[in-house]
């Protein structure tokens, strides 16, 4: 039970103060008059503003409540090296068991796993909200039974009460890991970059251990060993071996004794770009679509063009100087002998033999594309005659033979099915439906020979075919009126996008592979990409990080593209087969945020737990005592450590007895009175 005077006004808190103003007033003139009654009147008008305050005896009757300490238990990937999870286990029987024998006490146990998205242990967050659903004024403490390995010491909360560290792990625990630094997200091709690795070694490392093994592989390749030191920054050149992703892992030999191998490799995927794609562009007359090629190619920033036009063919004899005509004279020799393999691409624009490229430049032309370069012919008129280009060795790799046929009239340009499935015009045009773009007026009629007819034209004649020659590329588009897109010719069409993307695919970007496996990492899933011209796609097998295979069935998304998902169980190295396709991927870290540190350490916490009175206990010393410690004082000490209890109670009942009932408010208010009024009759 506890008691106390509380008030309670009968009226607004102004009137109160209004009257007791006025007694103060009345008193004060009464006695500077000399009047014999002014102390009885002024004390009649200070109980009549008393009265009004409404005074009460207040009876509070209140019960006591329980402590409340929070026993917060790390189940995190690093607590389940060597012993630590049967350590904490046991330690938090033992502490459970204690604090349901002391008094007044309740225990709320709370347990971390790994934080989502590699987010590592996220021990004071758990701790925030679990005092969030608390009352503040109850909590005596709280212990966390860990090693000490945190990873959002930030998000730590304001406690009442002493908080304590039980640190899990022995002293003779020692880990190797491997460190990659400075990797960067892309690489230029045929360019050396240079990574810096470390291989460190922490707590109690045993004599004698010497250099580590680190093995190198690229997307999946075998690896090569090499031996590296300890405790130094070692620099490592590397060149990457093609466009695209490229997969590096790097891995250190495990050591008998260390904690973990988790930590001894790490993932690095880049991208191999391109440092200038090297353009030729051939133009044999001037004509409207010669700036289409121009403008298209001298947009994109990666791309070093080189362009040529014939303004006069060498059986024209008009008199004008050649240096009146041409900047520079027409390199013949250096671009199609000595340097062509310096170019990514080469695009003959309405060219027709004219005896400037003799016969023995374009057999090398031909040679260079059966080597692995990459050659389009964008026909003319020129194509369908006698002086066309495959009536020279290049007609032996060009994908159309003309039938000198050339048809001038106005037609629709369409995607085929295989064109549908064709990432060069995969998405230009809806799959059943005529196409919402303008008409082309010429077309040149060729015979597809085996390559791949992507759209068609006239009476389905072949319009854009592709094909592959040896380790090179080559396409025939059969018209030159692509500009009329441009221009906007009845609505224009996808013009750039179709012309780029057909340069791109000539210059082998990966993103432009008709025949391709590829995958991307979604958080904890593979998302696995399989692009097809002939629908043949059988099951994907998975090899896991820690050898298990498994069979993933592709389902058909769009014409040509099949896709699916797999979930991962391990971050690492994964291994996707598909017929002769193999490509390897990372899912998340080598080495996920809690193997970065592994050794038992409570010095991230130290501060934290001294601000608030508590401190580190090593469970090797078993389990400590629990005593109780006054708010302010050391809660830790040998062989024990402290709680501070609250004392809280919860109020049940509360109940007021007025001081001055109203009618012995009357009465005193009327005796006051009346004995100011004798006294002053005396006088």
């Amino acid at each position: 039970m506890s008691y106390e005077i509380a008030f309670a006004p009968l009226v607004p808190l102004w009137i109160v103060y209004g009257v007791a103003a006025l007694a103060i007033a009345i008193t004060a003139l009464a006695f500077f008059r000399r009047l014999s009654g002014w102390a009885l009147r002024g004390l009649a008008v200070a109980v009549i503003a008393l009265a009004l305050a409404g005074p009460a005896l207040q009876e509070e009757a209140s019960a006591p409540l329980s402590d409340i300490v929070l026993l917060v238990e790390d189940r995190s990937a690093s607590q389940r090296l060597s012993d630590r999870a049967v350590q904490t286990a046991e330690a938090a029987e033992a502490l459970a068991q204690r604090l349901a024998e002391r008094p007044n006490t309740e225990v709320r146990r709370i347990t971390v796993g790994d934080g989502a998205d590699n987010a590592g242990t996220q021990l004071m967050t758990a701790l925030t909200e679990a005092i969030a659903e608390e009352p503040k004024a109850r909590i005596a403490g709280a212990i966390l039974l860990s090693d000490g390995r945190l990873h959002d010491l930030p998000a730590a909360p304001d406690l009442p009460a002493p908080l304590q560290l039980l640190l899990s792990g022995e002293e003779t625990d020692w880990d190797r890991r491997l460190i990659v630094s400075n990797a960067p997200a892309f690489a230029i091709l045929d360019e050396e970059i240079t990574l810096t690795l470390r291989v460190e070694d922490q707590g109690a490392v045993p004599t004698g251990l010497g250099p580590a093994e680190l093995s190198v592989s690229v997307d999946g390749a075998p690896a090569r060993t090499v031996r590296v030191p300890v405790g130094q920054d070692m620099e490592l050149p590397l060149t990457l071996p093609h466009a695209g992703r490229n997969v590096i892992e790097f891995k250190v030999t495990a050591v008998e004794g260390e904690l973990t191998d988790r930590n001894n490799s790490a993932l690095v995927q880049m991208n191999g770009v391109r440092d200038r794609l090297s353009v030729l562009l051939v133009s044999g007359v001037p004509h409207a679509g010669e700036r289409t090629w121009r403008n298209l190619l001298k947009s994109d920033s990666s791309v070093d063009l080189v362009h040529f036009t014939i303004l006069r063919p060498p059986e024209k004899q008009d008199g004008v100087p050649v240096t009146e005509l041409s900047l520079i004279a027409f390199p013949t020799r250096e671009l199609f002998l000595d340097k062509i393999d310096d170019f990514d691409l080469i695009i003959f624009d309405r060219y027709k033999r004219r005896g400037i490229l003799p016969a023995l430049y374009l057999d090398n032309v031909r040679n260079y594309i059966e080597n692995g370069g990459a050659v389009l012919v964008s026909a003319g008129p020129d194509y369908a005659n006698v002086d066309s280009l495959y009536r020279s060795p290049l007609g032996e790799v060009l994908p159309g033979e003309p039938t000198a046929r050339v048809v001038e009239e106005a037609y629709l340009p369409r995607v085929t099915e295989q064109g549908q499935r064709h990432p060069v015009t995969e998405g230009l045009a809806p799959i059943e439906g005529d196409p919402n773009w303008g008409r082309w007026l010429r077309q040149i009629e060729v015979d597809p020979k085996e390559s791949d007819v992507v759209m068609t034209g006239i009476d389905d004649l072949p319009l854009l075919l592709l094909n592959r020659v040896g380790e090179g590329r080559v396409a025939l588009l059969a018209s030159d009126q692509a500009w009329l897109w441009g221009r906007g010719f009845e609505g224009g069409g996808p013009q750039l996008e179709l012309l780029r993307r057909l340069a791109h695919w000539m210059m082998g970007e990966p993103e432009l592979e008709e025949e391709s496996l590829t995958a991307e990492a979604v958080g904890q899933q593979i998302r696995i990409i399989r692009r097809s011209l002939d629908g043949d796609v059988g099951a994907v097998t998975i090899t896991a990080p820690d050898g298990t295979e498994s069979e993933v069935t592709l389902e058909e998304v769009s014409p040509g593209r099949y896709e699916a998902l797999f979930a991962g169980d391990d971050m690492g190295l994964y291994r996707l087969a598909e017929g002769d396709h193999e490509i390897v991927i990372g899912l998340g870290p080598a080495a996920p945020r809690e193997f970065e540190q592994t050794i038992a350490s409570g010095d991230d916490l130290g501060p934290l737990l001294a601000s608030t009175g508590g401190g580190v206990w090593n469970m090797t010393d078993g389990v400590p005592a629990i005593r109780d410690v006054r708010p302010g004082r050391p809660a830790i000490g040998r062989g024990w450590i402290g709680l501070t209890p609250r004392d809280a109670t919860e109020a049940r009942d509360i109940s007021r007895v007025p001081l001055l009932p109203a009618w012995a408010v009357l009465l005193v208010v009327s005796m006051l009175i009346i004995g100011a009024w004798l006294r002053e009759g005396r006088s």
